[in-house]
């Protein structure tokens, strides 16, 4: 068990859905497992599709298989420890594997947010400055791009946790989640949280805001652009390009706003929004590129009879 004296705290327990009917505890494992299988085989198919199919070996597509191995990881992070938790009753966790998990997951949803936000650029420079994309989104640059997308997350997040690991925990050690988020944690501190909830707003600033001003002054470029099109076709073309991405950036900074901008909620309220955010989106990205992408189902479907062939010989 964690042990718990006067003064510190040094684990914590993830109180999970154990408060909730044994029925509706095992309908949430069939359906969160669902999920997760889901969102993993998707996102590791996509994943494959794109590393192996040069035709895809292009700047967006580049981008977004960082993507589909970004949800893989960030799906994973959270999601086994919860399902384990369903069938055991000391769901106790130390501190180094909360902060851990902590990290990772506030670490990989802050580069979603950052990817995104270049994704958006590559749209606007693919379609306002054609002539110039190979330049501006050459191979090299792409590449900078996206290692420095990771590393600046994986160090600007590794300070904030540090932060938080500073802060003596007495409360008490229950969280009120099924994993550990930097929310609920904070809030078992006995201590003031008032230079952490700044870290973290200016955290919010660096992987939400300016990755969503980035996404909304390439889109009012794009469509500026668009609406000058004298051909249909191109019209056509430049909306479908921009559909998938709208509507993963609209999932994400939907469900963004509902975890960590909401006002006080209940606690069920929150850990059904965590889930959405967890595991809808993770789940729900690979059907909105691959159903919308002419050369994503291209390559699915030779990637399908390649292997039908070969099954026949």
């Amino acid at each position: 068990m964690v042990l718990i004296n006067q003064t510190m705290v040094t684990g914590f327990i993830l109180l999970g859905f154990s408060d909730l009917s044994l029925q509706v505890q095992r309908f949430l494992f069939v359906l969160i497992l669902l999920f997760y299988i889901l969102a993993v085989m998707g996102n590791l198919i996509v994943f494959t599709i794109l590393t192996v199919d040069p035709v895809l070996h292009t700047p967006m597509y580049f981008f977004l298989r960082n993507l589909s191995f970004l949800e893989i990881c960030f799906t994973t992070v959270t999601i086994p420890r919860t399902l384990a938790n369903f069938f055991v009753e000391d769901r106790s966790i130390s501190f180094l594997p909360c902060a851990f998990q902590m990290y990772f997951a506030f670490f990989f949803g802050s580069e979603e947010g950052v990817l995104l936000g270049i994704m958006a650029y590559d749209r606007y420079v693919a379609i306002c400055n054609p002539l110039r994309y190979s330049t501006l989104m050459s191979n090299k640059k792409c590449v900078y791009l996206a290692v420095g997308s990771w590393m600046m997350c994986l160090v600007l997040q590794f300070g904030q946790i540090t932060f938080i690991l500073s802060l003596p925990f007495c409360k008490s050690n229950i969280i009120h989640h099924f994993f550990c988020d930097i929310s609920p944690v904070l809030k078992l501190s006995c201590t003031d949280t008032y230079f952490n909830d700044i870290v973290r707003f200016a955290a919010s600033v660096v992987f939400l805001l300016i990755p969503f001003l980035i996404i909304l002054s390439s889109y009012i470029y794009i469509i500026s652009t668009v609406l000058r099109m004298n051909s249909k076709d191109g019209i056509s073309k430049a909306f479908s390009t921009c559909a998938s991405h709208l509507t993963a950036v609209t999932l994400f900074y939907g469900t963004t706003m509902l975890v960590y901008l909401q006002p006080s909620v209940g606690y069920t309220d929150e850990r059904i929004f965590a889930v959405i955010y967890c595991l809808i989106n993770p789940m729900l990205n690979p059907l909105i590129y691959s159903l919308r992408s002419k050369e994503v189902k291209g390559a699915l479907r030779r990637r399908m009879l390649e292997k039908m062939l070969l099954f026949r010989l």
